[in-house]
């Protein structure tokens, strides 16, 4: 027994040490954040956890010593215990294929009183009136928005003005000398040079009939089947700068979600080159020139999964990414998607883009049967229609998502805590608001936009 009580001694200062520690490396993270009342918190918690632990160790009282002792330990064993968690939170197959001309993007583009703008009324007679508010707003970058800003709205039209520039070149000819290579060769090869391009996760998949849109829905092929014998997808993501995407929902998302979707529309239109000029065909899929479900390919290639919000959740930078896709018929090496169910059975428990959702597009309720299929929606009427009023793409929910915070050793470590402790999961969303706040404020815009 006076083993046992020395060992809780010895186990008390120890514990006091890291707890300390933990504490103000958190509160220094915090700092570092500009969080001024999550800073005070841990700073005081960092204090005042680490003192009855100090009490029983320097005091000697070896019954409180082994009473602390066991609780930790307690407490561990039931963050480690493997609790059952639902494997079918979300349905992975839509039944359908998407139709893109049902797409709010395509709504708006329709030109009001055009034979095609009364053509899609005539058949969806239901949504007339509940496109018509969103064209009753200024209207994305438009300078009677609430978030106008001069600077950055013109930047995101530059950025998107050269997205535009790129879709001649999402196909084209292809080399009749094809090359002989190795799937293996070629799969092993793409990844490291997509990431030197500037992708930060790349994976691949085979496609699927429910990747395609069964039809176009923008630009001159408007209306068109989407007709693309392609048999793999590369699929890849581009990191949303964190300082621009937490000032949401003012100018800087714009501008930030623009200059990703230039650099993701660069980067797949050299893969898809790449892998013409080798002979093989290859289309890519960029911002207003989609054959594809961008989230649905990227999902299925193992990048993440699609969260409460409708955005691909990555396990690392969650929703806080833009998409890239090249399809091809080049055979390319894949592995079977693990399902990454964790980060479904947070979304689950978490809400908190619900709850922060402007427009209160997201729903706070668990999935439920959309077409034949379990899953979340959001309301893309009333999202767009706030776009159109705020004049930029929001990203609230983005912004306040626990998955987008910075990548350093202590979100990580909370990242890995959600990943194996089903218990975590739990309480992981209620530290993040006791810290953060369940509605936090818009951060300012960076110094140099101000």
């Amino acid at each position: 027994m006076e083993t046992l009580f020395n060992l809780s001694m010895q186990f008390c200062l120890i514990s006091a040490c890291v707890f300390f520690i933990i504490f103000m490396y958190t509160s220094y993270i915090f700092y570092t954040e500009n969080e001024k009342k999550a800073t005070f918190r841990a700073l005081l918690i960092g204090l005042l956890l680490p003192i009855p632990y100090i009490i029983a160790w320097h005091y000697s009282y070896n019954v409180f010593a082994l009473v602390l002792f066991a609780d930790i330990v307690l407490t561990a064993l039931l963050f480690l215990y493997p609790f059952k968690t639902s494997k079918t939170i979300c349905d992975d197959i839509p039944l359908n294929k998407i139709d893109e001309r049902n797409v709010m993007f395509s709504r708006n583009e329709l030109v009001v009183d055009s034979d095609v703008y009364k053509a899609y009324y005539e058949k969806y007679p239901e949504k007339k009136a509940l496109d018509d508010a969103f064209r009753n707003e200024a209207g994305l970058c438009n300078e009677k928005s609430l978030f106008n800003h001069t600077f950055a709205f013109a930047a995101a039209h530059a950025s998107f003005f050269a997205v535009g520039q790129f879709k001649k070149a999402v196909d084209g000819q292809i080399n009749p000398n094809q090359k002989e290579i190795s799937s293996e060769k070629m799969s092993a090869f793409l990844k490291p040079w997509a990431k030197k391009l500037g992708a930060l996760d790349v994976n691949y998949c085979e496609l699927k009939d429910y990747h395609w849109y069964s039809h176009k829905g923008r630009g001159d092929e408007y209306g068109s089947e989407v007709n693309n014998t392609h048999s793999h997808a590369i699929a890849f993501t581009v990191e949303m700068t964190e300082e621009m995407v937490q000032a949401a929902p003012q100018s800087s998302i714009v501008m930030e979600s623009a200059q990703q979707y230039l650099d993701s529309g660069r980067i797949a239109i050299q893969i898809a080159e790449f892998l013409r000029h080798l002979g093989y065909s290859a289309r890519a899929h960029i911002d207003g020139n989609y054959q594809v479900v961008c989230p649905l390919v990227a999902r299925d290639s193992g990048l993440g999964e699609i969260g409460r919000m409708g955005l691909l959740m990555t396990p690392k930078q969650g929703p806080r990414v833009r998409l890239g896709v090249v399809t091809t018929d080049f055979p390319l090496k894949t592995k079977d998607r693990k399902k990454l169910n964790y980060m479904l059975d947070f979304c689950l428990h978490c809400k908190k883009c619900a709850t922060v959702c402007p427009s209160k597009s997201i729903s706070s309720d668990e999935p439920k049967l959309v077409e034949g299929v379990k899953r979340w929606q959001i309301n893309s009427e009333s999202c767009f229609t706030y776009w159109c009023k705020a004049g930029t793409d929001c990203g609230r929910c983005m912004a306040v998502c626990p998955y987008s915070h910075p990548d350093n050793l202590l979100h990580n470590a909370i990242r890995l805590g959600i990943k194996h402790s089903p218990l975590f999961r739990k309480i992981a969303a209620p530290l993040d608001d006791f810290f953060y706040g369940r509605k936090p404020k818009s951060k300012k815009l960076p110094e140099w936009m101000r």
